[in-house]
């Protein structure tokens, strides 16, 4: 590969954005293919960069990749802003609420097994979880204060990212790929070659690599945008998620007075419209937990298409194809944007991937046919 390859970029959701910025901003000339760039997924999105929150046992790679991740966020998001590109990083970290017994026990677990790894997560009871968020509903029976979350405003990221990346001169061409190999990229209007390809198209991703095909799939997911209005409580002033009833919501305040409010998840092919459904589920289990938000304006309803895989894992490495992978990253692909950037930069310089990036490499679909 030469010093600065010719470089293809499938996908302008967060990945693919953030890669392109590192790339073309690391001298690689970047072609960036997506109909509507930074409009997928990522602009419906919750903006939570919380490895801790979202722990479980057995997903000690996923944890260790999205901490490294995490590390990376600060200096990403201060680069970005040197740039003249502001993402909206916030430092409030998140508190985690239970709503009745079962989601208090669930919150306990979740609390001592990230002890037992040495993170910081304190369980605290509903009186004190009150007296950090006001607003919480008495009904909340307890949970977890964590300290070291961030949150970032999802669509400020992307609109960063998109000036960014052609600020240091990546093409942007507004056509959908139909076919890619390790050196080529097939749109409605022809064949283009390059010395490499980048695949970060999500959901789609298994529609164009073969390798991909039912290991990473589409979840819908649906999120709303409220507003607080004058007669209302404010938004809480940091990141609440909460279990109610076995269900997960989180609830997230933007700078502006904007709180988002997400998220449902479910198997539903590639349709992308909210359901009356969703929208229901997400403001009860909301008013349960922060009871204000009934009496917020609604201002947005919309789903998403997360692109999940089996462990939760994304794929970040080269496939047989020669097509280089940074797709399947479920929930996680802002709080993952600088750490996959980052890991695509060493591929490309065959230099050594940042710690925890080794685990996401497409050859453990092998071990995933196996099973």
């Amino acid at each position: 590969m030469t010093s600065n390859p010719n470089l293809a970029i499938v996908g302008a959701g967060v990945i693919g954005l953030a890669i392109a910025w590192r790339a073309a901003a690391s001298g690689h000339r970047v072609t960036v293919f997506d109909p509507d760039p930074a409009r997928g997924a990522s602009w419906v999105a919750g903006g939570m960069l919380a490895p801790v929150t979202e722990a479980w046992p057995g997903e000690e790679a996923v944890l260790e990749l999205g901490e490294e991740s995490l590390r990376r966020w600060p200096a990403f998001a201060r680069e970005l802003a040197a740039e003249g590109f502001d993402p909206g990083l916030s430092y409030s970290g998140t508190i985690v609420a239970a709503f009745d017994h079962a989601d208090a026990e669930q919150l306990r677990v979740l609390g001592e097994y990230l002890r037992e790894l040495g993170r910081e997560a304190t369980y605290v009871t509903s009186r004190e979880l009150r007296r950090t968020e006001g607003g919480l509903s008495g009904a909340v029976r307890g949970g977890l204060v964590v300290p070291g979350d961030l949150a970032v405003d999802n669509r400020r990221l992307l609109d960063a990212l998109l000036g960014a990346a052609r600020r240091h001169g990546a093409r942007f061409v507004a056509e959908a790929a139909e076919e890619v190999t390790g050196d080529s990229v097939r749109t409605a209007s022809g064949e283009r070659g390059f010395d490499a390809v980048v695949l970060a198209a999500g959901a789609w991703s298994g529609r164009l690599a073969p390798e991909l095909t039912g290991h990473v799939r589409p979840l819908k997911g649906e999120i709303l945008r409220l507003r607080a209005r004058r007669t209302t409580l404010p938004p809480p002033a940091r990141t609440v998620r909460a279990f109610v009833e076995g269900r997960p919501v989180y609830l997230v305040p933007r700078a502006d007075g904007e709180l988002v409010l997400g998220a449902t998840q479910y198997e539903a092919g590639f349709d992308p419209a909210p359901t009356a459904r969703g929208v229901r589920e997400l403001l009860e289990g909301a008013e349960r937990i922060f009871p204000a938000v009934a009496e917020y304006e609604l201002t947005e309803t919309k789903a998403g298409l997360r692109a999940a895989s089996a462990d939760n894992l994304p794929y970040l490495g080269e496939l047989g194809s020669g097509v280089l992978a940074a797709t399947g990253h479920h929930r996680n692909g802002l709080l993952l944007a600088p750490v996959t950037a980052d890991a695509v930069l060493a591929l490309l310089a065959d230099a050594p991937l940042p710690p925890g990036a080794a685990a996401a490499h497409p050859n453990r679909i092998r071990s995933e046919e196996r099973v």
